[in-house]
């Protein structure tokens, strides 16, 4: 009897030491793959400073995120974020799909920057498309392969919140001087769920689709809009100020919807907010 309880304990002790060495590493893991494969995806800069992981609950905080412009714009980033939750289920880490319980970006600072009838976040979102679309190609192509690397592994997002955010117009009429306005919150619920899984490429597709939305919204176009007619900025977008791109917006999500379903199904929990 004694014999298995020392057996039993060291099983416990080995396990817990298995689990320790596990999220201590992942710390590291989770900044390199996002500073690898985030480029990959977007095609421009994508880095984190820091990613600690907490040893008793298994959470994560990703620390002074940054996404950078595509080429032919100028300003410094197209996003930066100070902090990032993310609750992983732990029990998923060594699975496909990993599942993520909840991503929490609080008071992202966006910048929006407008050049020749295009926009930088537009520009990401066909980038990221294309990732996407190019991840599936080289799956079909070759399934063994592209499951053996780390972008292969597909991943579900049961939570994820954007909130408190603020958008920034970046324009060369403007002079240097800063016109913002509040970016409505997001979540969105169950992403790659009904798939059983969605490989990262896909998950941003979505996750952009939906930022694009409410960045062309029309309680951030107002706002911008009423800034550049106080400054005095509106005749150099031909007097009808920025276009709310609504529609253009949603045919994008849309379009990011079909990737891994029904378009109708999606958008329901797609831009479901709280």
């Amino acid at each position: 009897m004694k014999k298995f309880l020392i057996a039993g304990f060291v099983v416990i002790v080995a396990l817990a030491g298995i689990v320790f060495f596990t999220l201590s590493n992942l710390g590291p893991l989770v900044k390199k793959t996002v500073n690898t494969f985030g480029p990959e995806i977007t095609k421009t800069r994508v880095e984190v400073a820091d990613v600690s992981i907490s040893i008793f609950s298994g959470n994560a905080e990703i620390k002074d995120f940054v996404l950078g412009n595509p080429k032919g714009f100028k300003s410094p980033q197209a996003m930066k974020v100070g902090s990032i939750y993310v609750d992983i289920d732990e029990s998923t880490i060594t699975k496909d799909p990993i599942v993520i319980n909840r991503i929490e970006i609080d008071a992202p600072e966006i910048t929006y920057e407008k050049i020749s009838g295009s926009d930088n976040f537009r520009t990401l979102l066909k980038n990221v498309q294309g990732s996407a679309k190019n991840r599936k190609t080289e799956e079909k192509a070759a399934p063994e392969k592209t499951g053996q690397d780390q972008q292969g592994r597909k991943i579900i997002i049961k939570d994820f919140i954007i909130k408190d955010g603020k958008v920034k117009l970046a324009m060369a009429a403007l002079g240097g001087k800063q016109i913002t306005a509040p970016l409505p919150d997001i979540h969105l619920k169950n992403i790659g769920e009904k798939e059983q899984g969605a490989t990262p490429a896909e998950a941003f597709e979505q996750v952009f689709s939906s930022l694009y939305t409410s960045i062309s919204a029309d309680s951030v176009t107002n706002v911008l809009n009423a800034g550049l007619k106080k400054l005095g900025k509106l005749k150099e977008l031909g007097g009808a100020g920025l276009e709310a791109g609504s529609e253009s917006a949603k045919k994008a999500a849309e379009s990011a919807s079909k990737t891994l379903g029904s378009a109708g199904d999606k958008l329901k929990n797609l831009f479901k907010k709280d």
